[in-house]
């Protein structure tokens, strides 16, 4: 038994959770998290037959088919669900279709999209109807995303406003799943960053920076590529710049076509893929700094998103609609409960102090 699944888990609520694209890579880990902490899944997928070969029913868990297409066999997927999970990519495809759904089954809704125009037209389409019906909706729930939100809002604390934030983002290697290629190619958007105090397309050529993490990671190369965590981060927190910078060795992986999908090497699954977030935030001669670290992305992403659902259905929040994660959550609170998964480090320094000591 891992250390995860030593966790306690009495405060789970005893409620149903439908997982759409159930037998995807990340889907099989949010299933298996759910049961972990007493949730029961609903396994949905657009081909029983590969609901069959992900072996769901063995565990007793039932499973419906429902093509993202087809708004009648969404609604017929939903009865009995208190919340969706959306793990099926690309999200620019499939989010509004799932959350309209959602929302007419009265329920709540969260996926793990990394796509910046997923997470901006959610908000856009959907924040009305979601406060109106009380009901949550988080885009972007999962490792890209949801994580830097909350390491950025746990810094920040008492603070109004920054002067500027940065992510950087390291692996020590990126074997992509399909939907990640796949989302890879349909993503052509521009990608966005705070400057000057406003959502800007990144410059070209991409900004780059140098950082020195510990190991497995010693010095590290980072050119900007921002995620969805810019829009989520955008929309509550007042900051002049804000960009993420990912470390060329991710990039180098998941640019190759020839690079293996993850290789599991323990009974959960999880790949040896080791990661490392730092969050800078600043603040005149302030600066806070948070470092994450954890292994693998994709198995990450399960106990954070059943975290969020597991306090929504607690009622552990602090207003509905669609909105970032920090903006429902207690941040620091929600990074803590993740300890097993999630190791955090954080501190904070002068410039006025290193200058004068």
């Amino acid at each position: 038994m891992t250390a995860t699944q030593q966790a306690d888990i009495t405060r789970t609520p005893s409620e149903a959770v439908a997982v759409l694209g159930a037998n995807g890579h990340t889907g099989r880990f949010v299933v298996a998290e759910l049961l972990r902490r007493g949730l029961k899944p609903i396994a949905i997928g657009r081909s029983a037959e590969r609901l069959a070969g992900a072996r769901f029913a063995e565990r007793g868990i039932e499973c419906r088919e429902a093509a993202i297409e087809d708004d009648a066999a969404l609604d017929r997927a939903l009865p009995g669900a208190a919340a969706v999970i959306n793990c099926a990519g690309p999200f620019m495809d499939t989010a509004d279709a799932v959350v309209r759904a959602a929302l007419r089954a009265g329920i709540h809704y969260l996926d793990v999209t990394a796509e910046q125009p997923s997470v901006q037209a959610t908000f856009d389409r959907h924040e009305a109807a979601a406060r109106k019906a009380g009901v949550v909706v988080i885009p972007a729930m999962g490792f890209y995303g949801g994580l830097a939100d909350l390491l950025v809002a746990a810094l920040m604390d008492e603070w109004q406003h920054a002067d500027g934030v940065e992510i950087r983002v390291a692996l020590d290697s990126w074997l992509p799943t399909k939907g990640t290629r796949v989302t890879g190619e349909k993503n052509t958007a521009k990608r966005l960053a705070v400057s000057g105090g406003e959502l800007r397309p990144v410059h070209q050529p991409p900004a780059e920076k140098v950082s020195v993490l510990p190991a497995p990671f010693g010095q590290q190369t980072f050119i900007e590529l921002p995620f969805s965590e810019v829009p989520l981060i955008a929309r509550h927190v007042r900051t002049n710049e804000l960009h993420t910078f990912l470390s060329t060795i991710a990039l180098r992986d998941v640019r190759d076509t020839s690079t293996p999908p993850p290789q599991a090497i323990d009974e959960t699954g999880r790949s040896a893929q080791r990661f490392a977030v730092e969050v800078i935030v600043t603040q005149g001669e302030l600066r806070r700094r948070s470092l994450a670290q954890g292994q693998d992305i994709y198995a990450v992403t399960a106990p954070i998103i059943c975290e969020a659902v597991q306090r929504i259905l607690s009622g552990d929040i602090r207003e509905t609609g669609a909105k970032p994660p920090a903006a429902i959550f207690h941040a620091a609170s929600f990074l803590s409960a993740l300890g097993p998964d999630l190791s955090v480090e954080t501190s904070e320094t002068s410039d006025f102090q290193k200058v004068h000591p």
